[in-house]
């Protein structure tokens, strides 16, 4: 199969598809952090390349609800969030155009009110083995949803605040985006063994 997952320079879902033995590739315009096969690009460039499966990780900064103070309706920076949920749902539509399996994976956000995104499936990482939460939307276009692996959830009502909620308490620094965008391994691969 041959699978791309856009907006991806972690390479961590795309290597969970190459160890299932899928062709698959990442894009994103910074260079990838795992050596591998990727596209160094605008994804609006590799989409039709003749894909079986596309996984979509667009940039969430402007469209999460958590950015609501900075992006929201009357504030300041509203016209960049109302442009990139017009750059986004440009993505999806390409995307669903040209491949009949799309997800596009992102923090809960404003796509589905005003971007007129489907109803989203609502993950969390502790359903895949990550005693974690954040809360997450897979927009889902040709797939079934994805099925829980590992819940720990048990374990994660444990642990501290900032233990359970680590990504929302990570500190400032240069790569504290990146790092709040990676994939858990477990939904990487519960992605992989489920959709391909």
């Amino acid at each position: 199969m041959r699978v791309l997952i856009g907006c991806e320079e972690s390479g961590t879902v795309r290597e969970a598809f190459r160890l299932m033995g899928h062709d698959a590739w990442s894009c994103d315009i910074l260079p990838t952090r795992i050596e591998g096969q990727h596209y160094q690009r605008d994804i609006m460039d590799v989409l039709d390349y003749g894909w079986d499966l596309i996984i979509l990780h667009p940039p969430c900064t402007k469209i999460a609800v958590c950015g609501n103070s900075t992006y929201g309706e009357g504030q300041p920076r509203y016209n960049e969030r109302l442009a990139a949920v017009e750059w986004t749902r440009s993505l999806w539509d390409k995307a669903i155009s040209v491949c009949d399996k799309v997800c596009l994976e992102n923090p809960v956000s404003v796509l589905r009110r005003l971007g007129g995104f489907p109803k989203p499936q609502y993950i969390q990482p502790y359903m895949f083995g990550h005693p974690e939460q954040k809360k997450t939307c897979l927009f889902l276009h040709g797939l079934q949803p994805l099925e829980e692996t590992n819940n720990v959830k048990h374990i994660m009502d444990n642990l501290p605040k900032n233990e359970a909620q680590r990504i929302h308490y990570m500190p400032p620094g240069p790569d504290r985006a990146r790092d709040r965008s990676k994939t858990y391994d477990g939904i990487a691969d519960a992605f992989a063994a489920q959709w391909g």
